[in-house]
């Protein structure tokens, strides 16, 4: 009789876990390039449903030595490009200020691109939670150049925040200016008595608005005005100049500020949001602006319905997925997370459980033949009724409740007699009812049964959380990704059209250009 165990059937193969997930089941340890990547585009380093932020940040600066400075830059590359991410990619390149400042080099500028990230970056290199306790001499000729490249609209919107404020980065730095201009507009920046005239107009402007309020509105971020007494008046002006994207940000401040009042200003901002030309030229993606209904609260009809038609306008940036598409969403308990963590004073309102539900709702407005299945325990019963994206995003996160059974759904479709050509499972990935003594996890061996009935079939594991292991481990027909931004519908469409090989995820860091 031929051995069993090098002749097995793929139903019948054990590939063994290697490490132990946080409800202490047994589970896929992620590759060292591959949970960086996870920590990464994930990474807040705020308190989730299973892991502390120090315990996040510990684990990602103890991969950076494992996977090599190159990999690092490569990484923060990604997550800031597009993970869309501002604390991991700052730390990472505090990691590479200490130990690759070549690598730190070729990506500073493009990872470091804005003055919120300055100040990230600044903040985490003195802090010395990363290496050291002061910048040193690479990272503050890096510095010093984003200062005196900077153009005058940069540096003024970088003069928003504190902890460090541009301020204090200025003078641990001492850019040089290479102009008379540059240096009145850094003295002023530091509080020195500059000569005005010699100030950005938007400065002066600014100057003459606080001696006095009937002077025009300047044209400086309206975060500069906030402590000073604005009217109602003011605030509308303020709405009617806003970008789109600023005026989606800060609904509720308008709100609070009387803006709302008047009808025909509520009418031409609800248009404005709804625009379908403004939505996509703003490449808004479909969770920032679930982001934005969720964090309004109770706001106006005429606000929350053209937030759903930006949604609904937002999901032609979706790609679509060719065949027949299966999507299992994480309903259980630990969803309830806060998608960024818990967070002092700054805890988003976006749960895990709306962010998978979104997920699902995006699927399905691409691809209207798709099944949804929400599973804790097991597998919930829930019927579309094609409301519109947030609708049903909406409809699935109420589901919220119960332990978690990522085998549940792959169980389901065995039931049903399915094998869908593409299943997507979007979890915090911490399953425990289907826990397994011996052999391959559940999931796996249950994987493999669906493979039996289609062998062209593809899995693709979302994790919303920073863990670094999987039910299923990564191999050519299972994608293991993390993350809540857009980039992650791309991914799911490449693999399913077979253009990401063996390495899948960490394929496409890789090919980043350093």
């Amino acid at each position: 009789m031929a051995n069993p165990q090098l002749f097995a059937s793929a139903r019948q193969a054990a590939v063994l876990p290697t490490a132990i997930n946080a409800q202490g089941v047994r589970a896929y340890a992620l590759a060292p390039k591959h949970a960086l990547a996870q920590l990464a585009v994930t990474g807040c380093f705020n308190s989730t449903f299973y892991a502390a932020g120090h315990d996040q940040l510990s684990e990602m600066l103890a991969l950076c030595f494992e996977v090599g400075g190159e990999y690092v830059a490569k990484t923060a590359l990604f997550a800031r490009q597009r993970g869309y991410m501002k604390d991991a990619p700052a730390v990472l390149c505090a990691w590479l200020a200490s130990f690759d400042g070549e690598s730190l080099e070729k990506v500073f500028d493009r990872v470091i691109d804005n003055g919120k990230m300055l100040r990230n970056f600044v903040q985490i290199l003195r802090s010395g939670a990363v290496a050291r306790n002061s910048l040193g001499s690479r990272p503050k000729r890096l510095v010093q150049r984003w200062l005196e490249q900077a153009s005058d609209e940069r540096l003024i919107a970088a003069m928003v925040g504190q902890s460090p404020s541009l301020a204090d980065v200025i003078k641990m730095v001492h850019p040089k200016a290479a102009t008379p201009e540059r240096e009145a507009l850094f003295g002023y920046i530091i509080g020195r008595n500059v000569p005005i005239e010699r100030l950005p107009q938007a400065i002066q402007g600014f100057e003459r608005f606080k001696k006095d309020p009937k002077a025009p509105l300047p044209e400086v971020p309206f975060q500069m005005l906030t402590s000073l007494e604005l009217t109602t008046a003011h605030w509308t002006q303020i709405a009617k100049t806003m970008s789109w994207t600023s005026l989606r940000m800060n609904l509720n401040t308008l709100a609070r500020h009387g803006v709302f009042k008047d009808e025909s200003m509520l009418r031409s901002v609800a248009k404005r949001l709804a625009d379908k030309n403004l939505v996509r030229k703003a490449r808004a993606f479909p969770y920032q602006l679930l982001a934005a209904n969720t964090a309004a609260g109770v706001m106006s009809a005429k606000l929350s319905g053209a937030l759903e038609k930006a949604l609904e306008h937002a999901t032609a940036n979706v790609p679509k997925v060719r065949g027949s598409v299966a999507v299992a969403v994480d309903v259980s308990g630990s969803m309830q997370s806060p998608v960024t963590g818990h967070r002092q004073g700054g805890t988003t309102a976006v749960r895990c459980v709306d962010v998978a539900g979104l997920v699902a709702a995006c699927v399905l407005a691409n691809n209207p033949g798709a099944m949804v299945l929400p599973f804790n325990d097991s597998v919930q019963s829930w019927q579309w009724k094609n409301k519109g994206v947030w609708s049903t995003a909406k409809a699935l996160a109420d589901l919220l409740g119960g332990g978690t059974n990522i085998t549940a759904p792959l169980v389901e479709l065995e039931r049903r007699d399915l094998a869908p050509d593409l299943v997507i499972i979007v979890s915090d990935n911490q399953s425990w009812l289907d826990a397994s003594q011996s052999g391959s996890t559940r999931a796996l061996r249950q994987w493999n049964v669906l493979k039996e009935r289609n062998p062209q079939a593809k899995l693709v594991c979302i994790d919303l959380q920073p863990y670094t292991n999987s039910q299923l481990p990564e191999q050519k027909d299972v994608l293991n990704i993390g993350g809540f931004s857009d980039q992650v519908f791309e991914m799911i469409a490449a693999f399913a059209e077979g253009k990401m090989q063996k390495g899948h995820w960490v394929q496409r860091i890789e090919e980043m250009q350093l």
